[in-house]
């Protein structure tokens, strides 16, 4: 595990070209939500959580929750670069048989802790891995991470206000806060907004970050880690789509794959950051 900020960036790099690779593939997925939330999974599993990839049921691993389920195949790219399964596996995603399906199955993938797919409930089952952590008395911590316009569900907000309640300082959640959702604007479908007042309203301590950037998202960690009695929301402010231009704040790549054409334009942009 490493904070090195270059070394992180180059991890970042190779999660979006499996992410576009692996969709390409399947000619099936979300490439817009998944390349928003490549540097939040990647500070979390290189540089934060506390996990073992030859044992991904250890007892005392930080557990962590994709909520917003269809952003699998970022997370996905991210354990196979961390050690939990071969890289070879990333190619099988959506096909019969796969361990890697369109949302995550704890019960099949190595690594993950939570199956989801039915917007708002991740957060609900994050909340109840934290409540047992404190009646276990395990030092465990687990994260969550939301899409914004997941927060158009009424269960997010249920959460919200148990996970106050209970106090669940083990617990901090992202917002991957990119503004779009697969029919538009969040703010045009069902706003949520003003996110970070709710949340604090709700009982939680807010920070707000560029989720872009590995120096403040590991700084919003360290915050959270610090502060007691309440839960921690961090409200990441992402770019839908980020490193391929056509696909950027472009919600018509919520959830539609690249032809051969338009992937190969794509990994060359990716490439470029190298």
């Amino acid at each position: 595990m490493s904070r090195d900020i270059e070394s992180l960036k180059k991890v970042a790099v190779n999660v979006r070209q499996d992410i576009i690779e692996m969709i390409t593939e399947s000619a099936s997925g979300h490439p817009g939500g998944s390349l928003s939330a490549v540097e939040i999974l990647t500070a979390l599993y290189f540089g934060e959580m506390r996990i073992n990839p030859e044992n991904p049921k250890w007892e005392d691993r930080d557990r962590f929750v994709l909520s917003k389920g269809h952003g699998a195949p970022a997370l996905y790219s991210v354990l196979a670069e961390r050690g939990f399964f071969d890289k070879k596996e990333l190619m099988t995603l959506r096909k019969i048989g796969s361990m890697l399906q369109g949302h995550p199955n704890m019960n099949e993938t190595p690594g993950i802790d939570m199956s989801t797919g039915s917007l708002g409930q991740g957060i609900s089952a994050a909340n109840g891995m934290a409540i047992a952590g404190k009646i276990d008395n395990k030092d465990y911590r687990v994260y969550a991470l939301l899409g914004d316009g997941e927060l158009e569900e009424g269960e997010v907000w249920e959460a919200a206000m148990t996970a106050a309640h209970y106090k669940l300082d083990n617990l901090t959640a992202f917002i991957d806060h990119n503004g779009l959702q697969i029919d538009g604007p969040i703010t045009s479908v069902m706003s949520p907004e003003p996110v970070s007042d709710k949340f604090r309203a709700f009982g939680w301590n807010v920070i707000d970050i560029d989720g872009h950037n590995f120096d403040e998202i590991f700084k919003a960690i360290d915050m959270a880690k610090s502060v007691k009695g309440k839960p921690t929301m961090i409200v990441a402010k992402t770019v839908k789509g980020k490193g391929v231009s056509f696909m950027e704040n472009n919600a018509a790549w919520h959830g539609t794959a690249p032809n051969k054409e338009q992937c190969e334009k794509a990994l060359s942009e990716i490439r470029g950051c190298k």
